[in-house]
């Protein structure tokens, strides 16, 4: 192959509409349909070709097409009101800038292995990444200062195709970068940015490309560089491919090299967000040029937790990256020397002993201020994974918070629905998603509309997959007959279930097929036929989720379940889009409890497509038994096949009792009992479930208190860290002569509400001051988990006994019903970002 380069040549656009380019620029487009229109309005053969591509659109639509829609007056009147919209959007005044108008200077910094913003830009696989891009246009309409960081995959996630046989084939693309929304990152100077990541035996050069997002910039790392050797110019190539020395190369890249790229772009964050453990690196560069400074390695470590946050997806431990001590030495072992540690103390930031591997969320982990799952049975889940961490500390006091997902609204909502709401909500809905009492006011929407909105985007969604279908069995050089056949498939006057995502078996796609002979009798009913559309794929080496593809294609042709059960392949953006408007039942059956969260319910709900959904992720916390149903109970099982039993006939009742009954049943030929799910579905779940509102929280809870701990713990050569190492220190080293000597409890002969205890304590605290610690009542109701509603009481210093004893006492005034009380001491941490981020207490014995 002899070398060569390539050019990029956009036509010279018509004065009247040259803008066109600048908005292609902007992802700010895939939210604004009437944006999506100016292209589209071209060539709406070619804007699907490009797979709604603004700047391929612009590169090969023909000039004759451009000077058209110049000349057209309709046309110009869009072009100047979406130019108008996009300044007043770019220049307005934000949420942020009025909330906290003294915050100009803080910016957050976002790493995520993928980020899913628009099927144009595919370097996502899922949930993880759509969910990052939402964060950043959430971020954007709300003017948080942010920046976002990531890889830009040359073959991104594979394309999946499935073939005659029923089986996936990945197949990966190359993406040519200038055909693509993105553009060299430019140093002030003006030259591109490029930087070194150091790998084993050699440095690999980094290019920074940027995404436009609305207001805020997504940087993306790329080592496909003729300066690179073939190897590693193919380290950014896929997605979560290759083994383990790829994946760790891809972690150093985000992390290490996504930082030294904000620094030689000139950008200093004050608040650090790690999505998921991929990125947990940025810990040891920002460590490392701290030390570089001349700041200690542990006050270093102090510095850097300040101003982390880290969000965990992962419900199970094995979903956590593990590199072994070797791969560490052979990739890192530098910083053994560069960090002036040594390698057993760099090897402990992220050690797991039971993994006898290095953690990338232990490392994030013990270096975040503040860290959460993504919901709150997600958070639940979390603390009793990482139990071990914080022993002694109750469940529910572990330093892991949660803040729920959400979905970006505007993305996901059909351009029919946002014109509902634009008439019955208001024509400023958009300005405040998460108020809920706007969201009150889809009651006022008459059935006939929406239930007919609903039916136009079934009809249309049923006309994607119906195409899908054809070019896959022509592709595959299906019987014509067949082939023609697949124009008939499925009927937008048939109850439509929808399964779309990834095909791990954990998700259980095969639920409904536990009964082939009761599914049968379901969707072959006379009277009240069912159809279901499965979408999804499963990674390339995720062999038992490719054989659960094949299982459903297979069954897909069986004369019983043919047109009725159909299969869309190549799930993506574009392809959730359709699903998640158009079919009337959405389907979730995760085993609980390993659904972190999920968010394509909620993309579904915004839709008023009704969740059925196992009590998993973010359904247990939206569920209230009218927007929606429940699939089983909120149980744990110890065996999965019990689980997988018990959850099939459930679901397999729910459908023949309750939601196919409601589903046909007609008055004056609507079915108002289901528009009404629907309407409920409406009112409880989008205000709720947004990005607004998600990103709203993780400002007002961990970005301003992060950038507020990461100023303090930095100034003055980085005093405060100093002195809160020190501290923890000291703690650690002599918490083990804390002792309780007594406990003495004064309780009246009649024990009546309101009545008090006094209690007393007498302590032995060693080296450590009585300012250092707080002795407390942890008083609440007895359970069968121990102490439930817990209030703490400290205890008051009354004196000093002499020896390093100090006498405690306050009182304890009762409540109705059996209570149980102890004591307990812990750090007084005035400095520290919860209670228990040094992890150490000491409990009263039995008295």
């Amino acid at each position: 192959m002899y070398p060569y380069r390539t050019i990029s040549v956009i036509p010279e656009l018509p004065e009247s509409i040259n803008r066109l380019s600048e908005l292609a620029r902007n992802l700010w487009f895939s939210w604004h349909p009437q944006a999506q229109l100016l292209y589209s309005k071209l060539d709406s053969l070619l804007w699907e070709e490009v797979n709604h591509n603004p700047i391929k659109q612009l590169l090969y639509v023909d000039n004759d097409k451009l000077n058209q829609a110049a000349a057209d007056p309709q046309y110009l009147e869009m072009y100047h009101q979406v130019m108008a919209d996009l300044d007043h959007y770019l220049g307005g005044e934000t949420w942020f800038q009025r909330t906290y108008p003294n915050s100009a200077n803080q910016l957050v910094a976002y790493f995520s292995a993928e980020f899913g913003v628009h099927e144009s830009n595919p370097v996502y696989s899922g949930g993880l990444g759509l969910l990052a891009g939402d964060h950043c246009k959430s971020a954007s309409d709300l003017g948080v200062p942010f920046v976002g960081v990531g890889i830009l995959y040359k073959q991104g996630y594979f394309c999946q195709r499935i073939n005659k046989d029923g089986w996936q084939e990945a197949h990966y693309n190359f993406m040519d970068f200038n055909e693509m929304t993105v553009t060299p990152a430019h140093r002030s100077d003006g030259g591109e940015v490029i930087v070194t990541v150091r790998l084993p035996g050699r440095d690999v050069f980094v290019k920074v490309w940027e995404l436009q997002v609305g207001r805020i910039i997504i940087y993306f790392l790329d080592t496909d560089l003729n300066r690179n050797s073939r190897e590693d110019r193919l380290l950014t190539s896929k997605l979560y491919g290759g083994a383990q020395n790829n994946r760790i190369s891809q972690e150093i890249i985000l992390g290490i090299g996504g930082t030294k790229a904000l620094r030689e772009l000139g950008i200093s964050p004050t608040a650090w967000h790690i999505n998921e453990g991929h990125a947990a690196f940025i810990i040891l560069e920002r460590v490392r040029e701290l030390i570089h400074q001349g700041v200690p390695f542990n006050t270093a470590r102090e510095a850097v937790r300040a101003n982390t946050i880290f969000t965990t997806h992962t419900p199970v431990p094995a979903g956590h990256d593990v590199f072994s001590g070797e791969m560490i030495d052979h990739y890192l072992g530098y910083l053994y020397e560069e960090m002036q540690t040594g390698r057993e103390p760099l090897m402990a930031l992220g050690w797991d002993q039971e993994r006898q591997g290095f953690n990338m969320t232990r490392l994030a982990l013990n270096h975040a201020a503040f860290t959460n799952g993504v919901s709150k049975l997600h958070g639940e889940v979390s603390k009793k994974m990482f139990q071990h961490l914080y022993p002694g500390i109750p469940l529910e006091e572990m330093p892991i918070d949660y803040v729920t997902n959400g979905v970006h609204t505007e993305t996901w909502v059909a351009p029919e629905m946002r014109n509902l709401f634009e008439k019955y909500i208001g024509l400023d809905w958009t300005e405040n998603i998460s108020d809920q009492k706007k969201w009150r006011r889809v009651y006022q929407i008459p059935d006939e509309e929406l239930w007919k909105t609903h039916q136009i985007l079934k009809e249309r969604m049923i006309t994607f997959v119906q195409n899908n279908i054809y070019r896959r069995m022509e592709r595959n050089f299906q019987p014509l007959e067949l082939i023609r056949e697949c124009a008939g498939y499925l009927s937008k006057n048939v109850l439509t279930i929808g399964f779309a995502r990834r095909f791990a078996t954990y998700k259980r796609a095969n639920l409904l097929l536990q009964d082939k002979e009761r599914l049968s009798r379901l969707i072959n009913d006379p009277e009240r036929p069912v159809q279901i559309i499965f979408a999804g794929k499963a990674h390339p080496a995720d062999h038992p989720g490719q054989e659960l593809i094949k299982m459903i294609n297979d069954l897909s042709k069986e004369e019983e379940f043919r047109s009725k059960i159909v299969f869309v392949e190549d799930y993506d953006i574009n392809v959730s889009r359709h699903l998640l408007q158009g079919v009337d039942v959405w389907l979730n059956t995760p085993r609980r409890p390993l659904e972190a969260s999920g968010t394509s319910g909620q993309k579904a709900a915004v839709n008023g497509v009704i969740n059925c959904s196992v009590l998993d992720g973010w359904w247990p916390e939206a569920y209230d038994g009218e927007n929606g149903f429940a699939i089983g109970t909120e149980k744990d099982y110890q065996n999965d096949e019990l689980q997988d039993q018990e959850d099939a006939s459930s679901l397999f009742d729910l459908l023949e009792q309750i939601i196919i009954p409601y589903y046909y049943r007609r008055v004056d030929g609507s079915p108002r009992e289901w528009v009404r799910y629907m309407k409920d579905c409406l009112a409880t779940i989008p205000w709720q479930f947004s990005t607004e509102r998600m990103v709203k929280e993780y400002t007002q809870r961990f970005y301003i208190n992060a950038a507020l701990r990461g100023d303090k713990f930095t100034t003055q050569q980085c005093q405060l860290a100093t002195e809160v190492e020190q501290y923890k220190k000291f703690l650690t080293e002599h918490w083990h002569q804390i002792q309780f000597c007594s406990i003495q409890v004064e309780q009246p002969q009649s024990l009546k509400v309101g009545s008090e205890l006094l209690v007393r304590a007498e302590v032995f605290l060693g080296a450590v001051k009585p300012q250092d610690i707080i002795l407390e009542i942890v008083y609440g109701k007895v359970s069968d988990h121990g102490l439930a509603r817990k209030m703490l009481m400290p205890l008051e210093l009354v004196q000093e006994s002499g020896d390093n004893r100090y006498q405690y006492g306050t009182k304890i005034y009762l409540m109705q019903g059996t209570s149980g009380y102890t004591l307990r001491i812990r750090p007084n941490a005035q400095d520290f970002a919860n209670c228990f981020e040094l992890p150490l207490i000491k409990w009263a014995e039995v008295f």
